[in-house]
């Protein structure tokens, strides 16, 4: 008889992070700042957060925010409202910011390297979409996202050494 769920061993095995870790090079939330759209934003999930309203009163709160989780507060409270487009640009916008992140800092770049061709998961429990969820079924965009990058880093490494 199989279980209702099945133990998932690559999974088990994939590189872990999770989005709001501060000391994961990888994480949404480590002190690295990203220049972006013409301007800094204190960590990744700043300038995601801010990308996702439509309301530059609350961007410009989102951008002050002392911390990632507070960024992500502010930008996700029940009341905000979204752009309308932001279900079809929100990878893309999480691709740019984590694309720059790797590109500005030399070991954000070398930590993501160093995974090799390693899955990479975001262990959120409550994230299906970000994450892998409590049932490792969500999509796991922000692992996918990251590996993304990872897979044009090194097509420029490629180039670069032809």
């Amino acid at each position: 008889m199989f279980p209702m769920f099945a133990h998932d061993l690559e999974k088990e095995k994939a590189y872990q992070i999770s989005r709001f870790d501060r000391d994961h090079l990888l994480g949404n939330a480590s002190p690295h700042p990203i220049e972006l759209d013409g301007e800094t934003w204190a960590t990744v999930e700043h300038y995601f957060q801010a990308q996702m309203v439509a309301n530059e009163t609350v961007m410009a709160k989102i951008k002050q925010a002392p911390s990632a989780e507070e960024a992500y507060k502010i930008g996700t409270s029940w009341f905000r409202r979204k752009r309308k487009d932001w279900k079809q640009i929100r990878r893309v916008m999480m691709t740019r910011a984590l694309y720059t992140k790797a590109q500005m800092y030399p070991d954000v770049k070398a930590a993501l390297l160093k995974t090799g061709d390693e899955l990479i998961i975001e262990t959120s429990a409550y994230d299906h979409y970000w994450g892998i969820g409590r049932d490792q079924r969500g999509d796991n965009m922000l692992g996918k996202t990251w590996m993304d990058v990872r897979r044009k880093l090194l097509e420029n490494i490629t180039v670069n050494a032809s």
